[in-house]
């Protein structure tokens, strides 16, 4: 009993000195994440910093077999924004020989076996006897790892690195490993996946005991040996700190840190991401923290806009409209008046009616006036702006919580309305429901519900320049289905003619022609149209014919047909008879088509009937009460052959008309490729009147009839009529 006294003090003082320790830390981090704005405003802190060049060491722990692949994505990625030295810890075999230059270190006598005990100390050591002195913070990470850099240098300023310090995430073992790591109660250790950092000192006190803790190992992990080393020579735990858990985020479940949504409150507060084994996730992270720091900068340019103009019009004589036209205020006031103009709701003043901006309603569903389906669900580009505009707006609300005591939690969005002005940017109205903590003073837990009003202004437009050069060099395989239609099909291959073959654009026509019961015999084969088109010598190796197969019409067998022909490298481009299109529709389709990587799906343009329109199709015109954009279509498409045999090719086990582009546009989808969907001016799709076969099947004949109903006027040109008729009834009964 007497002996054990002794070492309860011990533990006791132990764990009283981690908890302080944890406690101080914890608090710097703290007040360091509360300070943040999404911008950094204070014009000291780069001056008042220690030199960039001193600050930290980063150790990576890796294999010679990751080195062409994790490695060199750290490398490309955030070991490029390292301020200090960056370093790749590896066996004493390793060798690299890539084109970039990669800092490889060959540990002596040390392989790449697992556990990594020995490289793991010995990588310390090497820190220790080359850098000790250079450097005033030292990490050992893993080659699975992101570090937020810029983040990380700021927060280890504001720690104190001549003390010893050990931080990271504290960890005590998985609940099967507990009780066999050899750790006391209140003993810990750094979890080696996201990261610990070492001050000079703690390293300097640590590397003459490594080989004795290497001799004395109770472990297979590394990382324990570590701290339990850590512990016994410098008298230091690692940080007790529940924040840790974010700061250093690892996912526990899985091989990648982030799942589904990048943007959440855990990422934005984070230093280190950890697992993300596959390279490309890191590649993907990487951009995403890029693309948020460009519009954090996007951000601070836009308030010093505002602050400019709200200077010149109170302080600058710029505040009458007649001072504002002068030469010294014109280009201040006025030169930038949409981006500068503070945040409100009534920026813009319509003219007339028709210029009215509607709101969309959002709750479980999506309300909507733009579209012919007025209730929908809401899609995923909807959800993820409403989504990043509360992260915003809660980080706004929260920047200044530690000052005021209190903390505000969003819980959720019960409804909001949303439009999108073209000259000012995204408006939105939310009603929240939140949950007020207040932890100064009187304590208290309140649930709150609050209107928000809240707008996304657009800032400067930015123009590039893009040569088409190289987008013509790629020739367009027009794939054609065609059954009989003789008339119909003569008017595409005029507009094939002038837009391709006359003007000696790189295109080919395969048409996949199918017998039709009703049509001439010689439609089988389809020259005759062609020659009285074309001529009688034109260019067979630009216009091809293709018997179809298996005797009935198949949309999605002839296109699947018509595809085999081509190579995998070839840009094939799935269009119908009755479209009608021009030479910009060639530049889009290569310009958004590209091998591997996109796929084009572009929203056509639908002409009404002509009996209510007086539409043409041989001059089809873009405009509402002409015809409509067809949003649930996909059947004209554009991809190469490799991409569409990718995801499994066409079904060729659906007949008859349509759900083939359905299924098609899901897959592509549902691939790691990127689909470009957007409305295409050149794609005009010419009326004719739709038949809708009761042999089809339920799906396809639902759909059948909504387009031959939807294809028939606009709403208001069925309104006029209606009421046009209406008052010619009651006008023929008021005479009678």
């Amino acid at each position: 009993m007497k002996s054990a006294g002794p070492s309860a003090l011990s533990s006791a003082i132990s764990l009283l000195a981690g908890t302080l320790i944890g406690f101080v830390i914890t608090s710097q981090i703290l007040l360091w994440l509360n300070s943040e704005n999404f911008c950094d405003t204070s014009p000291f802190r780069r001056t008042q910093a220690a030199p960039k060049s001193r600050l930290l060491f980063v150790g990576v722990m890796t294999a010679e077999k990751y080195l062409s692949t994790r490695a060199l994505a750290i490398q490309r990625t955030w070991g490029k924004a390292l301020s200090g030295r960056l370093a790749f810890f590896s066996s004493g075999t390793s060798r690299w020989d890539g084109e970039e230059k990669l800092p490889l270190v060959a540990l002596r006598g040390v392989d790449d076996s697992y556990p990594p005990q020995k490289k793991s100390f010995l990588m310390l050591k090497y820190m220790h006897d080359h850098y000790i002195d250079q450097y005033e913070w030292f990490m050992r990470c893993d080659d699975d790892v992101y570090v937020h850099v810029e983040r990380l240098e700021r927060f280890l300023r504001s720690v104190n690195s001549s003390k010893p310090q050990y931080i990271g995430q504290a960890g005590l073992g998985n609940k099967e490993e507990f009780g066999q790591l050899s750790l006391e109660p209140d003993e810990n250790f750094c979890m080696g996946g996201p990261g610990v950092l070492f001050s000079r000192e703690t390293l300097r006190r640590l590397v003459p005991h490594i080989s004795t803790c290497l001799k004395h190992l109770y472990s297979t992990h590394e990382d324990v040996e570590v701290g339990r080393c850590v512990r016994r020579h410098v008298g230091i735990p690692c940080t007790w700190s529940y924040e840790m858990q974010t700061i250093f985020y690892h996912n526990f479940f899985g091989e990648v840190a982030l799942k589904g949504r990048v943007r959440r409150r855990e990422v934005h507060r984070s230093l280190t991401l950890h697992p993300i084994k596959d390279p490309r996730e890191m590649y993907k992270v990487h951009a995403y923290f890029g693309g948020f720091r460009a519009q954090e900068l996007r951000h601070r340019s836009l308030q010093l806009l505002r602050e400019i103009r709200w200077a010149a019009q109170n302080y600058g004589g710029c505040a009458t409209p007649s001072q504002a036209a002068s030469p010294g205020c014109k280009g201040i006031v006025n030169g930038s008046s949409a981006l500068s103009e503070m945040p409100s709701l009534t920026k813009y003043f319509p003219g007339e009616i028709q210029d009215l901006l509607s709101w969309d309603f959002f709750s479980k569903s999506l309300y909507s006036d733009q579209v012919t389906n007025p209730r929908r669900r809401i899609e995923s580009y909807y959800e993820i702006s409403i989504n990043n505009v509360i992260s915003d707006l809660m980080e706004l609300t929260n920047r200044y919580s530690k000052q005021r005591g209190r903390v505000i939690e969003f819980k959720d969005v019960l409804y909001g309305y949303l439009r999108v002005d073209p000259l000012h940017g995204a408006d939105y109205v939310l009603d929240l429901l939140l949950t007020y903590r207040k932890y100064r003073g009187r304590k208290m837990t309140l649930p709150v519900r609050r209107h928000a009003y809240v707008q996304q202004p657009f800032t400067q437009l930015r123009i590039r320049d893009v040569t088409a050069a190289h987008q013509r060099a790629s020739p367009i395989r027009f794939v054609l289905p065609l059954c009989g239609r003789r008339s119909v099909f003569e008017r595409f291959l005029r507009t094939f003619r002038d837009v391709c073959l006359d003007a000696d654009d790189a295109c080919s026509l395969l048409v996949v022609q199918y017998r039709d019961t009703a049509a001439e015999a010689d439609d089988l084969e389809g020259t005759v149209s062609a020659e009285r088109v074309l001529g009688a010598d034109y260019d067979k190796s630009r216009v091809e014919f293709l018997p179809g197969s298996g005797g009935e019409f198949s949309r999605a067998a002839a296109l699947e047909l018509g595809a085999s022909r081509f190579k995998d490298d070839e840009l094939l481009f799935f269009i119908d008879v009755d479209m009608t299109f021009d030479a910009g529709v060639l530049r889009r389709v290569r310009a958004h088509t590209v091998r591997g990587r996109s796929v084009y799906f572009p929203v056509v343009f639908s002409q009404y009937d002509p009996e209510f329109t007086g539409a043409t199709a041989a001059s089809p015109r873009v405009a509402p009460e002409e015809g409509y954009w067809r949003q649930f279509g996909f059947g004209i498409a554009a991809m190469y052959r490799s991409d569409l045999a990718a995801v499994g090719g066409l079904d060729v086990s659906i007949r008859g008309w349509g759900k083939e582009d359905v299924d098609l546009f899901d897959r592509m989808v549902a691939s790691n490729l990127t689909v470009v969907r957007a409305p295409d001016p050149g794609l005009v799709h010419i009326f004719h009147p739709v038949r809708c076969s009761r042999d089809l099947a339920a799906a396809q004949y639902e759909m059948c009839q909504g387009t031959k109903w939807t294809s028939v006027a606009s709403e208001r040109t069925l309104a006029e009529l209606i009421t046009q008729r209406h008052h010619e009834l009651l006008t023929r009964n008021f005479r009678r």
